[in-house]
């Protein structure tokens, strides 16, 4: 079960990335209908953009799809899902609705539900949660949270090599959505991979809120404006990691005609023609991989809670998407270091 909802999550992220839900309340999650139901009863509180952000909200959905389809049941009677509002002020309160009406497991998509999530746990003892970018390796957030996090520096290393073998001007950018230790491991990595690939390439780095404001993982127009200055300021290809306003940086990619690099998901998939041109590949981090296993091992009855599952290279958990070819002449560099960040010969930094 557990291998058929790993193969099944990639086919389904397009189909998840396509729909879009209602930031502000709940739904039967939109997937294709149908008769079968089964004892699987999901809840998932989306972050900040919902379903629909083409990034990590979709990815999440495509993984509880996934694991959903394999254990025989229906998106429409086993899923709820459910959005914050604009301000993020009501996600505890999405938790609590997930659990008091029975879904379990109910997964939290993001690290703003850090705090939301160890006060709600520990009242519903009897439910299953799981958190994406949530680390409960300490236990502190309850015996019932399992913590699904990503080596997003190592992933964003490769990025930068890539990024670093393609500039012809010697001159790359890095947008982040929120100023926030997470972000920072991806401009952390990004930077660490450039530099070891030409330690004198120019990296302009910009975040589009500071720490706190959660709206730059949903502001388009800042995404474009930001990655547009850097275009113009020289760099060729810039690196983003900013949610739904990554769509921002690829339509300033294209009226600058440069480069951009995605995150999360493989980008180019679920981008418009236009955009595909611009995207240089795309720094995967699989949530929907790590969401259908952690399913499974909950039906399994294989989830000790108190914990944090490790998503990185040795696991697949993240690297870099192949899409439309442009990285395939630099592959060799790229499975090089990450060989390198396997064997412990490089430690990429997680701090700027």
């Amino acid at each position: 079960m557990k291998a058929a909802a790993l193969l099944l999550a990639g086919s389904m992220a397009l189909a998840a990335c396509a729909s879009d839900e209602d930031s502000g309340g709940g739904s039967g999650s939109g997937g294709d209908s149908g008769s079968a139901s089964s004892d699987l009863k999901v809840g998932l509180a989306f972050d900040t953009g919902g379903r629909g952000d083409k990034s990590f909200n979709d990815s999440a959905y495509a993984g509880v799809e996934a694991a959903i389809e394999a254990a025989g049941g229906s998106i429409d009677d086993d899923l709820q899902t459910l959005s914050p509002n604009d301000d993020g002020s009501n996600r505890a309160d999405l938790l609590v609705q997930l659990a008091e009406a029975g879904y379990d497991p109910v997964l939290a998509v993001g690290f703003n539900y850090d705090e939301v999530i160890a006060d709600v746990a520990p009242d519903f003892p009897d439910t299953t949660f799981a958190q994406v970018d949530g680390s409960n390796a300490d236990g502190a957030k309850g015996d019932n949270v399992t913590g699904l996090i990503f080596a997003e520096e190592q992933g964003s290393f490769l990025a930068g090599v890539a990024a670093a073998s393609k500039t012809e001007a010697n001159h790359i950018g890095f947008v982040g959505g929120v100023q926030s230790p997470l972000i920072e491991k991806f401009q952390a990595g990004y930077v660490a991979g450039a530099t070891a690939v030409k330690p004198d390439v120019i990296v302009d780095v910009q975040y589009l809120s500071p720490a706190g404001d959660f709206s730059g993982f949903s502001d388009p127009q800042k995404g474009k404006l930001v990655a547009g200055g850097m275009y113009q300021a020289g760099a060729d290809v810039v690196f983003h990691a900013a949610g739904g306003s990554g769509v921002g940086v690829f339509e300033a990619a294209v009226e600058a005609d440069k480069r951009a690099i995605g995150v999360d998901s493989d980008q180019w998939q679920t981008a418009p023609a236009d955009q595909q041109a611009v995207i240089m590949t795309s720094m995967l981090k699989r949530v929907d991989n790590a969401v259908a296993d952690f399913i499974a091992d909950f039906q399994e009855g294989n989830v000790e809670g108190a914990t944090d599952i490790v998503n990185d290279l040795s696991t697949e958990g993240v690297g870099l998407a192949e899409s439309g070819g442009f990285i395939a002449d630099i592959q060799p560099v790229i499975d090089d270091y990450s060989e390198r960040i396997i064997s412990g010969e490089i430690t990429v930094p997680t701090t700027p």
